[in-house]
Order: C-alpha cells, then structure tokens, then sequence
C-alpha cells in the first residue's frame, strides 16, 4: 500500500510537470495565433510557417497533458453496465481494460521513438522544421501515462484480490 501511494504521489509530480509544459504550448499556440493574424491583416507580412509552429506547439500541449487528464477523470469512460456487476467482476473488467490500456500506450510510446528515428530528416511542410524532436517529446509524454495505468491496472487487481 505505502509503495502504490508513494508512486501515486511520484505520478502526480511528474503530470503537473507536464502539465505545465503543456500551458507553455498552447500559450504559444495562442502567441503565434495572434502574431500571425495581425501580422497578415495590419502589415500584410503573416509569420512564415504559422500553421506548422500551431501543429506542432498542438502535438505538444494535448500530449504532454494526457496525464493530468487520466489523473483527473476527464478522459471517456463508459461504466453504467460494469457499475451493476459484482466488485470482483468489476475489478477483472477494470484490469482487462486497464491492461489493454497499458498495451496501447506502451505500443505509441515504442512506435513514437521508432518514427522519431526513422523521420531521416523529414520536416514540417512550410517553416521546414525537423520534426523528429516532436516525435520523441511525444512518446516521453506518454510515459508518465503508461505509469498512471499501471497504477490504475495494479489497484484494479488488489481489487479482485480484497472483492
């Protein structure tokens, strides 16, 4: 129990350091927004490479706060059936589709750092800009998500365990 909590609190730590990074991009997002509308309609001169400067900070700001999102609640969950099954068969449930979870984002995180490998100097369409860096900031942001599932999967089977 001490050990779960103390990498709960580890979890938490690291998601509000990428939450933070997270409200960094889309400020930018915003920034360069802003600069670029009024850049393009006050002195006829948008900011070259504006829409992939956005796509980019984008990637950046939904992956890095995928964790906080997880801790939080706010991602989809669908339990109006499961909440009338027993609390053992809620608990196999829960750690079937937590591990199946935990298989997916394992399987992005492995497949970012591929594609970031393998990009072989691929660039952004207009501000031409490398976009292997993006890849491997991905699939680290994924990482502390892989953790809070496994958290997740382990307190769902101390369920099936206690039930």
């Amino acid at each position: 129990m001490e050990m779960l909590s103390r990498f709960d609190r580890i979890i938490r730590r690291l998601s509000s350091i990428f939450e933070y990074f997270a409200l960094l991009n889309l400020l930018m997002m915003v920034a360069i927004t802003c600069l670029d509308v009024i850049g393009a309609k006050v002195f006829l001169k948008p900011i070259l490479g504006a829409i992939d400067i956005v796509m980019l900070n984008q990637l950046l700001a939904i992956s890095f706060a995928g964790t906080a999102t997880l801790l939080l609640g706010r991602h989809v969950q669908v339990e109006f059936v499961v909440m009338l099954l027993p609390k053992r068969m809620r608990g196999v449930i829960e750690s079937v589709v937590w591990l199946l979870v935990l298989f997916f984002f394992a399987v992005m995180v492995w497949r970012l750092f591929v594609y970031g490998a393998g990009t072989g100097g691929e660039v952004s369409a207009t501000a031409r800009i490398p976009l292997s860096p993006f890849a491997y900031a991905a699939a680290v942001s994924f990482i502390p998500i892989c953790l809070a599932v496994l958290a997740d999967l382990l307190k769902s089977l101390r369920k099936i365990g206690h039930a």
